[in-house]
C-alpha cells in the first residue's frame, strides 16, 4: 500500500492526542463509534454535494476524521494494554460500515453512474474480506496489494479538495467520479493480489 510510507509519521504526529484521550477517560471503543459518526456526516455532505462543491470539502473533512479515530482507537488499546479480540472486531465491523458509508454516498450523488459504484464498493468490500479470511486460514492478516484502506480515503480526501477549486467534468466524469473508476479498478486489482498470496501461500 502506497501509503504505509506514511504511518510511522502519522503515528508519531498523532500518538501525544491518543494518549491524552485514553488518559481522561475515554475508551477506544468510544473512540472507534465516533469514528463511525464523521463516516455518517460524511455521507449526508457527500450526498447533497453534487450541486454543491462546498459540501464535498465538508465531506473530506469528515473523511479526515474518519481516518484519524479509526488510527487513534489502536493506539490508545495498545497504550492502555487492553488490545483484544472485542476491540478488533467492533473496529473491523466499524470500518467496512464507514467505507459502505463514504463511497455509496458519491456514487448515490451522481458523481458517477451507479454500475460503476457497485463495482468499486464490491471490490472494496472483498479486497477487505480476503485480508481477514488469510488470518481466518491462519496464515496471519494480510493487507497487501496495491490499494488499501488508507489509500482508498487518502484518494477520496484528494479529490475532494481539488474538486472544489475543479468542480467540472473531465471527459466523462468530474473529479470524484474518476476516484470511484480509480477505485473500482485497483480495488479489484488488489483482491486478485491477494487471492494470489493467499492461495500460494494455502
Amino acid at each position: 500500500m502506497t501509503s504505509d510510507s506514511l504511518r510511522p509519521h502519522v503515528t508519531r504526529f498523532i500518538s501525544p492526542l491518543a494518549y491524552k484521550a485514553a488518559d481522561a477517560g475515554i475508551t477506544p471503543n468510544q473512540i472507534s463509534f465516533l469514528s463511525l459518526v464523521f463516516a455518517i456526516l460524511a455521507g449526508v455532505f457527500y450526498y447533497h454535494s453534487f450541486s454543491e462543491p462546498l459540501l464535498v470539502l465538508a465531506g473530506a473533512f469528515m473523511v479526515f476524521l474518519n481516518s484519524l479515530f479509526d488510527a487513534i482507537d489502536g493506539l490508545m488499546a495498545r497504550y492502555l494494554k487492553t488490545v483484544g479480540p472485542k476491540g478488533d472486531f467492533i473496529d473491523h465491523v466499524i470500518d467496512r460500515y464507514a467505507d459502505v458509508i463514504i463511497i455509496c454516498s458519491i456514487f448515490f450523488a451522481g458523481h458517477v453512474q451507479w454500475q460503476i459504484g457497485v463495482i468499486a464498493i464490491v471490490g472494496v468490500l472483498i479486497t477487505s474480506y480476503l485480508g481477514t479470511q488469510a488470518q481466518a486460514l491462519h496464515l496471519g492478516r494480510y493487507y497487501g496489494g496495491i490499494m488499501g484502506r488508507a489509500d482508498r480515503l487518502l484518494l477520496v480526501m484528494t479529490a475532494s479538495v481539488v474538486y472544489v477549486v475543479y468542480p467540472y467534468h473531465i471527459f466523462l466524469f468530474n473529479l470524484l467520479g474518476w476516484v470511484m473508476v480509480i477505485i473500482a479498478v485497483a480495488s479489484h486489482i488488489t483482491a486478485f493480489q491477494r487471492i494470489w498470496h493467499i492461495w500460494q501461500h494455502l
